[in-house]
């Protein structure tokens, strides 16, 4: 595979359609793993719930970019607790995994939906994040949460109390350590042991001024702090009409300086395009037809991208990303995203 070239639009403007439309993306491990079908496979075979399937992951989002998904996103869940939540998310360590996917993908953006701040040192958060903007040519968004598993954070010598001022403070570290600074001065953040003085640096720089940011729920912070610190929200699904006065606040307080509402769906694709949509957790079960209609009302009420979680499916993966590119997908195209089709995407892998 060749080097991936930059994008001439920024990752944030890849994920914004300028017709008011969603972009839709996909979030990792593409598996079906809460299907019945593979549940009573799962337990048969003595695999624990919420441990994916990843023999394929590779393949999979490798597709996923051919067929012109505009996104991929990665969940970081520190710990596996099999016990008070029972879903590992998506495996692999983040970062690593972004690295991974940098080189076997050429078009989709990649995200992280999302990193718990608290938990890691912000200077190496800084320096993974660059990395991975770098490697993938400009591709990358930092998704950033305060973390709501509360076993966590003494294994890691953090206190859940003050998550929300240690996430604000690893805010501004982030931005402090990306920004470019004329020869000879270094970061001045003096709280951290750091001295313009020393020339110190965190290399190495993102493909632009900055990374973007989407701060996932309020992450313990105020909507107007989120609204001037994050590039976009990235938001929990909603009925329609929660979701209406989720995306009615975010764009009042983003009115002078417009920015984009993310959020995930779980997904479950029946074969028959024509069944009704109807909820499950976090999502729809609905065919292809009732989709695009669903996702219509959704940008018009201002939703910019829409990633998919399909593992509440009983469906192969593969035939429903194709089935979702050949249906779904041209109703919402990407900036800078040109995709194959059906045998086309798969001929190319």
């Amino acid at each position: 595979m060749s080097p991936t070239p930059t994008p001439t639009a920024t990752a944030m403007e890849r994920l914004v359609n300028p017709a008011g439309l969603p972009t839709l993306g996909l979030e990792l491990p593409l598996d079906n793993d809460w299907g019945n079908t593979r549940l009573r496979a799962d337990r048969a075979s003595g695999r624990p719930f919420g441990v994916p399937d990843l023999t394929r992951h590779a393949e999979l989002a490798r597709l996923a970019d051919t067929l012109g998904f505009a996104s991929l996103w990665v969940r970081d869940v520190p710990l596996y607790d099999p016990e008070q939540f029972g879903d590992a998310g998506s495996v692999f360590e983040a970062f690593t995994h972004l690295g991974h996917l940098a080189a076997v993908t050429e078009r989709a953006v990649l995200g992280t939906a999302a990193i718990v701040l608290p938990l890691r040192q912000p200077l190496l958060v800084a320096k993974a994040a660059a990395t991975v903007d770098v490697l993938s040519g400009g591709r990358f968004i930092l998704g950033l949460a305060s973390g709501d598993r509360p076993v966590e954070y003494p294994l890691f010598g953090a206190d859940f109390a003050a998550r929300g001022a240690t996430f604000r403070k690893g805010v501004e570290i982030l931005r402090a350590a990306w920004a470019t600074r004329p020869s000879g001065q270094g970061i001045s953040l003096p709280d951290i042991g750091l001295g313009a003085d020393r020339n110190l640096e965190v290399l190495p720089k993102p493909t632009g001024r900055s990374i973007p940011i989407a701060i996932a729920g309020h992450a313990q912070q105020s909507a107007e702090w989120i609204s001037r610190n994050a590039d976009a929200s990235l938001n929990y699904p909603r009925p329609l009409g929660a979701l209406r006065l989720k995306t009615r606040e975010w764009q009042k307080l983003t009115a002078g300086a417009p920015k984009p509402y993310l959020t995930p769906m779980q997904l479950d694709l029946t074969e028959d395009p024509a069944v009704a949509a109807t909820p499950i957790r976090l999502g729809l079960r609905t065919g292809s037809e009732a989709l695009v209609g669903h996702l219509r009302e959704m940008g018009g009420l201002g939703v910019s991208h829409v990633s998919f979680n399909l593992r509440p499916g009983d469906r192969p993966v593969e035939e429903i990303l194709q089935e979702l590119a050949e249906t779904v997908l041209p109703h919402f195209p990407s900036a800078g995203v040109s995709a194959a089709t059906g045998a086309d995407a798969v001929a190319t892998l």
